[in-house]
């Protein structure tokens, strides 16, 4: 329809441009035929194909955020699982401690007699030294929270020294023994000294604090218990020495020898019980 309106005024133009020509020229026109043709539009085509898809448009702007949507109801509960497979077994647990003897038992039937002396011999022995292991067990026990931190124990024929490798100052470890029945080691002959070197030299060490000290006069040193020195001592060449003027305690080096030192350093000590008391 758009076509048709266009075309007809383009043919009422023509024709009047041909009227305007007639009369100008009319006689020169007038002997020669001539013909006007008028195009007439034609029939409305059939569609065409539909043609490609276009390139895709830029993006749109971006539109505002949405509500914020309601939360949804919870469910019910649903039902119980069937039960999971059975772990592992755990770790086998820390031995505890012996329990009481119990009642002793009915006396049981003679024996064939032999000649047992040597067996009842060896028997007594083991008795007597699993008293004595019994003894030592239960004494580290009490002694010590952590028996990971003695490094045996050591005797003579009337003490036992137990050495404690948990570091602390000098009156700290005095009091550590005191707390458990005993002193800091106070070696008063040849013996009980290299008792406690060897006892040192066994576990490692290089020195310990033993239970000699001058804190009450300077100068005068004395066992912790108060004793005198009056027939042993094994003070190192050029000790004591009271260098800076600061060293009151005494610690025991390997090889068994003394030297005065500061009391506030910490230290690994030995502590001495009377053999009568474990």
């Amino acid at each position: 329809m758009i076509g048709e309106k266009l075309l007809l005024p383009i043919l009422l133009m023509s024709v009047l441009r041909l009227l305007t020509l007639q009369t100008s020229y009319g006689q020169q026109f007038a002997e020669e035929s001539c013909t006007v043709q008028i195009l007439v539009p034609g029939l409305k085509g059939e569609p065409g194909e539909k043609g490609l898809k276009g390139a895709p448009g830029r993006p749109g702007r971006l539109g505002p955020a949405g509500e914020i949507g309601h939360n949804g109801i919870k469910g019910q509960k649903g039902i119980m699982g069937r039960y999971g497979k059975v772990g592992p077994s755990g770790w086998k647990g820390v031995k505890g401690d012996m329990g009481d003897a119990g009642p002793q038992g009915p006396n049981g039937d003679p024996g064939v007699p032999c000649e047992c002396t040597p067996m009842r011999k060896m028997i007594g022995e083991m008795d007597i030294l699993v008293a004595q292991l019994s003894s030592e067990l239960k004494f580290i026990k009490n002694a010590l929270p952590s028996p990971a931190a003695v490094a045996g124990i050591k005797e003579t024929d009337s003490k036992v020294y137990l050495l404690v490798k948990e570091e602390k100052r000098y009156s700290d470890a005095e009091v550590y023994c005191q707390a458990r029945g005993g002193h800091l080691a106070m070696p008063k002959d040849e013996g009980a000294n290299a008792a406690i070197a060897g006892y040192i030299t066994d576990a490692g060490l290089n020195r310990v604090y033993i239970g000699i000290h001058d804190t009450h006069q300077e100068g005068v040193f004395t066992y912790v218990d108060l004793s005198a020195m009056t027939t042993f001592s094994k003070w190192r060449k050029g000790e004591p020495n009271n260098a800076y003027d600061d060293e009151d305690c005494v610690e025991m080096v390997a090889s068994g020898e003394w030297t005065d030192v500061a009391c506030n350093p910490t230290m690994y000590f030995v502590c001495e019980f009377d053999k009568d008391s474990v």
